[in-house]
């Protein structure tokens, strides 16, 4: 088997291989001789040195510039910038043994970067997340289910007209979890993805409405959190995970 192997195509220059698709007309391929190194890989927390002799320590996204070979860096010029933004941020915040969840994912990641109306697609995929999934979780475990039922009925946030009709609902949702807010550990809510749909809103959202429903919808989810117990947070903590990793394939696999 030669090193790299490309990719085959349809009749539509769409790659019929899962693991890429077309950058500039070119087929993108993993050098798959060093998928061996996944498995006992160690994602760890920011960045690291190239390695000398296989991949033994890296954060997700050194990791999809290793198998692809690219230069070693953590944005890889194969991978979508939107889910970079989100991988990175979500790499560096959860604990050392929930972040080898992201090792699936990597080789899924090589080829993903995509137009500009694909990037701007899933940058609001991330701002529809936040305020639709990971906001109402948090301000449910808060005892405020009324807010996170509002917030859940809300039209997806796909435009920035949608986004600025939303506004009301999660500013109310945020004054409520700040009124309730104790001094609970809510760190780990951001852990749990929130900060990474915020990067990953912010490397491609253009507008102020997107921006605002981002900011509005994080700090609903950080405040509520926050007003939740300790102890009793970690079930929605893993339960956001869950829904962060359903949200990454859902970003890798938009057209």
């Amino acid at each position: 088997m030669s090193e790299r192997e490309p990719f085959l195509y349809g009749m539509d220059d769409t790659p019929t291989c899962p693991r890429g698709r077309v950058k500039e007309g070119r087929p993108l391929s993993i050098i798959d001789e060093r998928l061996i190194y996944l498995e006992p890989l160690q994602l760890g927390k920011g960045s690291h040195s190239p390695p000398n002799n296989g991949l033994v320590r890296a954060c997700v996204m050194e990791a999809v510039a290793y198998v692809a070979g690219e230069p070693f860096s953590d944005h890889p010029e194969c991978a979508s910038p939107v889910l970079g933004a989100f991988l990175r941020t979500w790499n560096d915040s959860l604990p050392d043994e929930d972040r080898q969840m992201l090792k699936p994912l990597i080789p899924r990641l090589v080829g993903t970067k995509a137009s500009a109306r694909v990037e701007e697609k899933r940058a609001w995929m991330a701002i529809d997340w936040l305020a639709r999934e990971c906001a109402p979780a948090f301000l449910r475990l808060a005892g405020l289910t009324e807010h996170a039922e509002t917030l859940e009925g809300l039209a997806a946030l796909t435009t920035a007209k949608r986004a600025e009709k939303a506004r009301p609902q999660l500013d109310a949702a945020w004054d409520a979890a700040w009124d309730a807010a104790g001094d609970a550990a809510w760190a780990a809510a951001w852990a749990a993805a929130g900060a990474a749909a915020a990067a990953a809103a912010a490397a491609a959202a253009r507008d102020a409405a997107g921006a605002a429903a981002r900011d509005a919808a994080g700090d609903a989810a950080r405040a509520a959190a926050r007003a939740a117990a300790g102890a009793a947070l970690e079930p929605t903590v893993k339960q956001v995970q869950k829904s962060a990793l359903l949200l990454v394939d859902r970003m890798i696999e938009a057209r």
